[in-house]
């Protein structure tokens, strides 16, 4: 599926009329039109952007964009495992995120396989895509390549900028190129660049961001006409500095002359320059047909689905403004959290979940949903200083580990849930400044007697406890004996004082 962002209606690019969809009813978001640029391909006219917007982070584009391929393409390999994708664009404070175009196509299987910790759970996230010695930019289709490689987009380059490489290419025919489970265009081998220098190792730098695994795919073919047989070229190559592959002959490892020999190799890189060297020995000089990077990523855990839901009711409810940019996953990737959102991560389960809640003085509006008790984990919440009307849900009082429940200065109604008292964690309950009525349940006021923190005060309609109208003439029981020991908690220090000792008998 290819989306052309923005658009309105369905378009077809020039020159291989590939098909872009309009992408109505995919994303929020703002459509506008393009300033056509010349290093930008496919030439669309329109994109979209993300005035105020918020899985695994694979990519932070550079603020700033120039005239670089690099930089305007972003390509991750992603092993989906529910016919689903969801794509984020965070902005990191450097102007609103904009997309021309999305592209999700599907590859083989096994495509890129590299060993036992290949596929579920693992993102390739690539790093450079290079095809040596060419002097435009391809993708696969404009090779003639295979659906099933991709559709990869192929950076040229036509020298390693060292003074003593050059570029060569063939017409002659690729054999073993386009093969599962890579499936690799065969026009991608008929050119190279080749060292003129025997005693001179030709080597390809690049910046990679430091403390990262990276799988590393080299593309060989002999297209030069004055090597014949095995034996004639052979070299190391070396990634910073380590030999990874010995000997390299590609005459002999392929088979034949013309024929393509694909190397692969994962490394873990320390500093932030990966450099990629081949050593001529024998006074045979090196030669490279592509280079691909990959920077390993571990697609990070998410956030238990029942949280999810219960963060999603409450942005509807509070009708919470776009500037919150709640979409996607609340806790991953971890350097953007949906504001507000204090997360966790359970270890036992390895999954996220939410334990705190803070979105005080934020003009909100709305009211609390009953499903807020689908944030199991919270313990503390504060939504002090907005406009949220209506009833206190009933449902709070099923969050077990809540210690910090603020709701100060907020237009609430109505009377105080006895299921808040069940609350055996609770240690600090800020109600104050709304329009609450009716008793304080008997067990919020017990609880005051063991050191906790309550604030029930600028609530009209509120009795039961020191600081509140008394409710009348009919007490209840639990009201009777809460009565007598704030009455005691007053006067026992006064007969302290006077130095008079009491037996008290409690029936």
């Amino acid at each position: 599926m290819r989306i052309s962002c923005g658009a309105r209606v369905n378009i077809h690019t020039a020159p291989t009329n590939t098909l872009w969809y309009k992408d109505f009813a995919y994303t929020g978001g703002i459509p506008a039109n393009t300033t056509r640029q010349r290093y930008i391909s496919p030439p669309l006219k329109t994109l979209r952007y993300f005035p105020l917007s918020s899985g695994t982070q694979i990519y932070s584009l550079k603020s700033g964009w120039i005239n670089h391929d690099d930089q305007v393409f972003t390509e991750a390999q992603v092993f989906l495992t529910d016919g689903t994708a969801s794509i984020c664009f965070h902005s990191t404070g450097h102007g609103d995120p904009a997309i021309l175009s999305i592209e999700i196509l599907q590859m083989e299987d096994r495509a890129y396989y590299f060993g036992p910790a290949w596929a579920q759970g693992i993102i390739l996230r690539t790093a450079a895509r290079l095809s040596c010695g060419n002097g435009e930019p391809k993708f696969d289709v404009d090779y003639n390549g295979d659906r099933w490689g991709g559709d990869r987009f192929w950076s040229p380059i036509r020298t390693f900028g060292q003074g003593f490489d050059v570029a060569r290419s063939t017409k002659s025919g690729i054999k073993k190129a386009s093969n599962a489970p890579n499936f690799y265009p065969e026009a991608l081998y008929q050119t190279a660049l080749v060292s003129t220098d025997t005693k001179q190792d030709l080597a390809y730098t690049m910046d990679v961001e430091p403390n990262r695994n990276y799988s590393i795919w080299l593309h060989f073919a002999e297209i030069d006409s004055s090597v014949t047989a095995a034996g004639q070229r052979v070299f190391d190559i070396l990634i910073n500095g380590v030999v990874v592959f010995e000997e390299v002959d590609i005459v002999k490892m392929s088979g034949d002359r013309y024929a393509a020999l694909v190397l692969n190799t994962t490394v873990a890189v320390n500093g932030r320059a990966l450099t990629i060297g081949f050593h001529p020995k024998e006074g045979s000089h090196a030669i490279i047909n592509a280079i691909e990077v990959f920077e390993i990523l571990i697609s990070e855990s998410k956030t238990l689905l029942e949280e999810v839901r219960g963060l999603q009711s409450l942005k509807s409810a509070l009708n919470l403004p776009l500037r919150f940019g709640w979409n996607g996953d609340p806790c991953v990737p971890q350097e953007h959290p949906w504001n507000g959102v204090d997360c966790h991560f359970d270890k036992t389960s390895s999954r996220w979940f939410i334990d705190g809640l803070s979105l005080n003085n934020q003009g909100l509006r709305g009211f609390l949903p009953y499903d807020i008790s689908k944030l199991h984990h919270l313990q503390n919440i504060n939504l002090s200083d907005n406009s949220i009307q209506g009833a206190l849900p009933p449902s709070i009082g099923t969050i077990p580990g809540l210690i910090t429940l603020d709701l100060s200065y907020n237009s609430f109604n109505g009377s105080i849930p006895e299921s808040l008292g069940q609350l055996t964690s609770l240690r600090r309950l800020n109600l104050n400044g709304n329009s609450l009525s009716g008793r304080v349940p008997a067990a919020l006021g017990g609880r005051l007697l063991h050191g906790a923190s309550f604030n029930f005060t600028d609530n009209a309609g509120l009795c039961g406890i020191p600081g509140l109208r008394t409710c009348g003439p009919h007490l209840s029981a639990d009201d009777r004996i809460f009565s007598v020991y704030s009455r005691l908690q007053k006067e026992v220090p006064l007969m302290q004082k006077q130095g008079r000792n009491y037996r008290m008998i409690s029936r």
